[in-house]
């Protein structure tokens, strides 16, 4: 049987060294679906996320069940991909496609799509799955809570109020921000939690994640039209926030904000700035002060001027191999190719390829 073209020259090119088990598929392209199709191949070879993906799948497969939904779709097409009987080649994904189109008006026009909202989108619906098929098992006759006089109770044994379950998701890409509000006239610090899938941070010209994200956590004062109401002086008050990573992810996604509203146009205008990425990064912005070391493992790459017409690519890392991911194409790559989708030092340069979405692997294991 003949392999596609760039199939066969990846396989020629891993050789011996093609990985046990682990398969390197093309996703097809259904007009404008770059945008998808990058996400997808990031979120593959996110390995925990794969696993716990196919192993729920394969426990909660009712074959009685007609229902599909967005959950089931993604789960069908990387058993797809994991079990195919090549190693490389293409495959449509075109169930999964037509259910985001489906579930979402905002992915079926032909127009250029942000891949940024796409993951954004996908990752918030699959919890809401998760979350009603936990609670509706939790529901059923076997479980019911104890009836009391004003409504149903559910103890915990230290009687905490029962949590949401943590699905798949929580567990690969949730962390917790703290948000802390200091009054400078009483010095009282008022601190709100608040979860994250991921981090959209502001980006400057020849700048580093590192700075990026110090610039996230920095300090900023709140004085003028920008005070802040005091619960404890009971009126506003100059005070000075910031924000500090309470827990940080297992897998850690950073989204750089390309695309910024410039008042004067009237419109969004993409920044090409040079933003340094490492392949190893340090979070030490947190409040347990704990480093937490993660790796670069996937990178989505924006090609193109503007915010509202080009296309995505992915870079994949796989057993200590880098992969570039183009729709239909996948072929092995340095990893100092990383370096040139880093941006543009000056503003009118010919690279129009950048970096968008990074994906970080906490080191630490699986937590």
């Amino acid at each position: 049987m003949v392999m596609g073209a760039s199939g066969s020259k990846l396989e020629k090119a891993l050789g011996d060294q093609f990985p046990e088990g682990e398969r390197y598929f093309g996703l097809e392209n259904f007009g404008n679906t770059c945008y998808c199709n990058s996400v997808l191949q990031a979120l593959y070879f996110c390995i925990p996320f794969r696993e716990q993906l196919l192993e729920y799948y394969a426990n909660n497969k009712n074959p009685g069940d007609a229902e599909e939904n967005l959950l089931t779709c993604l789960a069908d097409l990387f058993m797809q991909i994991s079990q195919a009987k090549k190693k490389t080649g293409v495959i449509a994904p075109k169930r999964f496609v037509q259910r985001v189109k489906k579930q979402n008006e905002l992915f079926r026009s032909y127009m250029h799509q942000d891949a940024h909202e796409f993951l954004n989108f996908l990752l918030n619906e699959l919890v809401d799955i998760l979350e009603k098929e936990s609670s509706a098992a939790k529901d059923s006759p076997q479980s019911s809570p104890e009836k009391a006089p004003n409504g149903p109770v559910q103890h915990l044994a230290n009687g905490v109020k029962k949590e949401p379950p943590v699905t798949l998701v929580h567990k690969n890409f949730q962390g917790i921000l703290t948000n802390e509000t200091r009054c400078l006239r009483c010095e009282t610090v008022t601190a709100r939690d608040e979860t994250f899938l991921d981090l959209s941070v502001d980006i400057e010209q020849n700048s580093s994640i590192t700075s990026c994200l110090k610039n996230f956590c920095s300090t900023e004062t709140l004085n003028a039209e920008d005070k802040f109401f005091c619960d404890k002086c009971c009126s506003l008050q100059e005070a000075q926030k910031r924000m500090k990573i309470k827990k940080a992810p297992h897998i850690l996604v950073i989204h750089l904000k390309r695309f910024k509203y410039i008042e004067q146009l009237g419109r969004y205008k993409k920044l090409s700035y040079r933003v340094v990425f490492p392949m190893e990064l340090k979070l030490s912005n947190t409040s347990d002060d704990v480093d937490t070391e993660y790796s670069l493992f996937a990178v989505v790459v924006h090609v193109g001027s503007g915010p509202n017409h080009g296309h995505y690519v992915s870079l994949v890392k796989s057993h200590n191999h880098w992969l570039f991911f183009d729709d239909e194409n996948v072929e092995m790559v340095e990893e100092q190719t990383l370096q040139t989708f880093f941006g543009s030092s000056h503003e009118y340069s010919g690279n129009t390829d950048h970096g968008y979405i990074l994906f970080y692997e906490g080191l630490g294991g699986k937590s």
